[in-house]
């Protein structure tokens, strides 16, 4: 009897998992790809170093990841079929590349940052939060916004 609830349970788990991915791999990306906040010079100056560096790190990811679709969208949670793009194999194996590639530069990216940044003066640091963050800014607004 356990077996079989054990069983019932690990079959659901590798479901609910397959399934959970297929609506998102044709998603160009999520919400949680995006910063909450925006930070004045005040807010970051009381921060310390590796706080600014997260920081930092989590701005470079955002970018990455939305850069390369900036023409398509700017709003997190668009699938290819919203912009009139056929959810066929094809796209998906393209967009599906493009995640594990920028995932994967990603990774080697946020090592750069983890080991190099540390070096660099806390006020570069700081402006180049400021210089992400208006970048974030400027693409959320999208093509269409006014700058």
């Amino acid at each position: 009897m356990t077996s079989r609830v054990l069983l019932s349970f690990i079959l659901l788990f590798v479901s609910q998992t397959i399934f959970a991915q297929k609506p998102n791999e044709a998603i160009f990306f999520t919400q949680n790809k995006q910063i909450g906040k925006f930070h004045t010079i005040s807010d970051l100056e009381s921060l310390k170093k590796g706080e600014l560096i997260k920081l930092y790190a989590d701005r470079v990811e955002e970018i990455m990841t939305i850069l390369p679709f900036l023409s398509l969208t700017n709003e997190a949670g668009v699938r290819l079929s919203d912009i009139g793009i056929k959810e066929d194999s094809r796209h998906l194996k393209v967009l599906r590349s493009n995640t594990e590639a920028v995932e994967k530069g990603l990774e080697t990216t946020k090592t750069a940052i983890e080991e190099l940044v540390p070096y660099a003066d806390t006020e570069k640091i700081i402006w180049t939060i400021l210089y992400y963050e208006e970048i974030i800014k400027k693409m959320r607004i999208g093509v269409n916004g006014s700058f």
